[in-house]
Formats: C-alpha cells, sequence, structure tokens
C-alpha cells in the first residue's frame, strides 16, 4: 500500500501554525536572555561600585558604643530634613540604612555619600552627617550650673596636659569651673563622642593653627579624645612650632602649628617669642612659610587674635618695587590685610570638597574686674562664679576687630565656619588659671602679698572652658 501524505493544504496550515508559535516564543527567549545578562551585569556593577570595606554597615562593637556614649538618633523631622537637603544622591537602601543607624559611625563611602550637604553658599561640606536643628544658634545661650555632670576628663588622666594648665594641680582650692554646661537657647549640644569622632578621622589629618591659646585648645581635643585610642598605639612628636598627636589604629593626626599671626612675624619662634616690639609681614607670599605645613590637611582650624594691639598703631612690613619696608598701621587695618592674605591662600590652596576650615574667633580676657561689678584694682584671681549679665562684653575684646572677621571671612569663596567662642567666653571670669601654674621664675614678696598682680587673665584652666570650645568645633563639624 502506497504511504499516504497530507494534502497540500493541510500542510500549509501546520507550517504556519509552527511560524506562530516560533514568532512568540524567539522573541520571549531573547527577553528572557537579556534579563538574565543585564541581572548579572548590574550585580557586577554595583559590587564593584560599593565594595565591601565601604558598604554602609558598621561592626557591632561601633554600634553598641555610640549610644553608650551619648550620640542620640535624630528625630522623623531631621530625617525627613537630612533626606530631602543632603542626602539626594544616596539610594533608598541607603537611606534606610542611615534612617536605620541615626548619628553612628560611618564607613568612609558612607562619609562621601552623606558629605554631599550643602551649605548656606551652596559648597559641599565633608564631614556633615546632619543639620542643626532649624532655628538653633549653637554660639547663643547660657551657662548653667550641673552639679551632677563631672569633667569629662581629670588633670591626672590626660598625659597631653602641660603642667602650666593644671590648676587644681598647681593649688586651686575650687572646682566648680568644672561643673559649668553650655546650654544654647531652645536646643541643644549634640554630646561629644570620641569613637564616632575619631572614626570620621580616620585616614585625615586635622590641624590647629594659631598661638597658646590655641594649643590649649588642641590640648583639649587631644584630651577629650584619649580615652578612644589605646595607649600603645599613640605617640606625640614635637617639632619647633609643629606638634603632632598620631593615632596609628585610625591613620589619623591631630596637630598644632605655632602662627600667633598666621602670616611670618618676629613672635614666630615657638619657645622664644615674648616679643613687645612686634613686627609682622603681610605682602604676597608672607603667609607661604607657614601655609606650607598647612598643605594636604582635612579639618583646618585657624586663630589669631591675642598677639594683636588693638587700639595701637603696630610695624607692618609691606612690599614695594621688589623692596620692603616698615608701615605703621592701626591694628584693625593691618588685621583686616592678613585675614585677607589668609582667605587668598585657602582660595587658592584648599579643596572645599576635602577639607573643612574654621576660624575661632578672639579668646576673652579678664583683667579689670570693675567690668562687672568687682573690685576696682581686681582681675580673675579669686573669681568662681560665671558674669550672669547675658550682654556683658569686656574691654580686652575688640568689637572692630570682630567686625572684620565677619566682614572678611563672609566674603570669602571657600566656605570659612566661623567658631564664636568669643561671647560665651565672656562670661567666664572664673575659668582663667590666674595664679594656679606653674610658675616661670620665683614670685617676688610684693607678688606674693598681692597674687592678683601676678594672676594669668588671659589663659583657661583644663579640664574646663575650651572643652566647650571642642563641643561647638565639633557640632559645626558634624551638624552644620
Amino acid at each position: 500500500m502506497k504511504p499516504s501524505f497530507p494534502s497540500s493544504s493541510s500542510s500549509s496550515s501546520s507550517s504556519r501554525r509552527k511560524s506562530s508559535i516560533a514568532f512568540y516564543i524567539v522573541p520571549l527567549f531573547l527577553i528572557t536572555s537579556l534579563a538574565i545578562f543585564y541581572e548579572e551585569e548590574l550585580t557586577y556593577i554595583l559590587k564593584q561600585s560599593i565594595p565591601k570595606s565601604q558598604e554602609l554597615e558598621i561592626s557591632e562593637p561601633q554600634q553598641e558604643s555610640v549610644p553608650a556614649q551619648g550620640l542620640k538618633p535624630v528625630s522623623e523631622r531631621q530625617q525627613e530634613n537630612i533626606s530631602a537637603q543632603s542626602l539626594k544622591s544616596v539610594s533608598e537602601r541607603q537611606q534606610e540604612t542611615i534612617s536605620a543607624q541615626g548619628w553612628k559611625p560611618v564607613s568612609e563611602k558612607q562619609q562621601e555619600t552623606i558629605s554631599a550637604q550643602v551649605s548656606e553658599q551652596g559648597d559641599v561640606l565633608p564631614f556633615a552627617v546632619g543639620r542643626t536643628e532649624e532655628g538653633c544658634d549653637v554660639f547663643k545661650g547660657m551657662w548653667a550650673y550641673d552639679e551632677a555632670s563631672t569633667p569629662p576628663y581629670g588633670e591626672d588622666d590626660c598625659p597631653f596636659m602641660e603642667p602650666k594648665l593644671k590648676c587644681q594641680a598647681n593649688g586651686r582650692p575650687d572646682n566648680a569651673y568644672q561643673n559649668w554646661r553650655w546650654q544654647p537657647h531652645g536646643c541643644s549640644l549634640p554630646s561629644f563622642n570620641a569613637t564616632f569622632m575619631l572614626e570620621r578621622l580616620r585616614g585625615k589629618r586635622m590641624l590647629f593653627v594659631g598661638d597658646s591659646l590655641t594649643k590649649g585648645q588642641f590640648v583639649s581635643m587631644l584630651c577629650l579624645l584619649r580615652d578612644s585610642i589605646p595607649r600603645y598605639s599613640r605617640h606625640h612628636k614635637h617639632y619647633r612650632s609643629h606638634s603632632i598627636f598620631a593615632a596609628p589604629e585610625y591613620n589619623a593626626t591631630i596637630e598644632f602649628y605655632w602662627a600667633p599671626f598666621l602670616v611670618t612675624s618676629n613672635c614666630d619662634n615657638a619657645t622664644f617669642h615674648r616679643v613687645l616690639d612686634r613686627i609682622v609681614h603681610e605682602y604676597s607670599g608672607s603667609l607661604d612659610m607657614h601655609a606650607q605645613h598647612w598643605n594636604g590637611v582635612d579639618i583646618l582650624v585657624l586663630n589669631t587674635y591675642a598677639w594683636w594691639q588693638p587700639g595701637k598703631k603696630m610695624k607692618i612690613v609691606r612690599r614695594s618695587q621688589g623692596k620692603k619696608y616698615i608701615r605703621l598701621m592701626n591694628a584693625q587695618d593691618a588685621y583686616r590685610l592678613v585675614l585677607k592674605s589668609m582667605v587668598s591662600w585657602l582660595e587658592n590652596s584648599m579643596d572645599p570638597q576635602k577639607t573643612r576650615v574654621f576660624f575661632t574667633t578672639m579668646s576673652a580676657t579678664h583683667f579689670r574686674s570693675a567690668e562687672w561689678g568687682g573690685k576696682r584694682d581686681g582681675n580673675c584671681y579669686g573669681e568662681t562664679t560665671p558674669i550672669l549679665d547675658p550682654t556683658y562684653w569686656g574691654s580686652g575684646s575688640s568689637k572692630g576687630m570682630m567686625e572684620v572677621v565677619t566682614e572678611v571671612l563672609g566674603a570669602s569663596k571657600t566656605p570659612i565656619s566661623i567658631i564664636n567662642i568669643t561671647q560665651l567666653s565672656e562670661h567666664r571670669k572664673d575659668a582663667h588659671v590666674s595664679i594656679y601654674r606653674m610658675q616661670p621664675y620665683d614670685l617676688t614678696q610684693s607678688q606674693l602679698g598681692r597674687p592678683e598682680s601676678n594672676a594669668d587673665c588671659n589663659h583657661w584652666c583644663l579640664p574646663g572652658l575650651q572643652d566647650t570650645w571642642n563641643e561647638l568645633l565639633y557640632a559645626k563639624l558634624f551638624f552644620p
């Protein structure tokens, strides 16, 4: 029997069905293959762009240490502000992680992302992890006595403290000056967390530049951080004008550089600088001799005021047609020129995407107790309580010089955060070292009979007021 074959019409119908099935199967196969391919590619790209060492998660020890030291999670309103204002480039997953962690230590990758905070000038602020609540001016407030509080460290607990700052060891009979806490109006300062700060300083340099008052702030910072750095992994090096404290465990350094006028002067010897006839160099390049040591820092804290002589003429070295000459100038005018030189150097040398710059305003002095209602011929000697008048302003702080700071720094193209410690320090007539310091020489009978004649009403006891300066620096560094 001959085999039978389908008719031409049935064969044509079968071919059409197969073609129809192939029409749907082939595109479906291609779509599925492309999806698998791009999923693998996307996974690979994400793994490459966020290595494990830079992921947002933090270790359990760090998670435990932060709440224990006082960093409270942010409020919902603060979270919303952070999300809207400063974390626009962060993925939804990262925002959820940040929200869950609050103010906890973060990795370098998270720092790079979170630090995309926008300042009032529209510039990126490195190190920032949040914002001070709206309407809060941390520099306006009052001193509140907190008897239950204890100093953040003891004189004997901080090996970096110079003997001249140890008021208790040098015989000061009272210690209430250690229990006054700065309270901003309507808000609070974030609690200083040493572990958190050191994590943020990992691989970074922090440099304080100025005079002995600036050095006091530098020492205060070392004392505040000391417990979070194992003793075996820290060391301190001293050069003529440069002190370097290293924390190898964090690959971080905290440094001090002596430059009382910021520019070159005849007071630049860090050891022998008791010069009454002061000569300040102010011309193009007069900052460079010092500033060459400031290059590459990540946090720069500058100050100059105590060595200036407001109301007097000062010798300023200028340059014209290649020749130098000395010109007598009003201190305020010379101060303006030096600050402009500082700003010019910062604009040309600092990357605002990587470096934060701070300027600490003038530190108060208390040499005339009659100004706050005390004895006519007295000073800070014997004072044990702050000045309570919120408007008090002593003669040792020049408002004209303060206006120059606002004027010049406000015009800077490089963001400079002003740490305004002047008004709050004006109130602390009780916090100076007074006579309770290591004396450089034996006192005369006359000085022993009138101790106020030998009182240092310029420098401050530690622990004490300068710890508050660093709490304010901490607040503006991380929560501008």
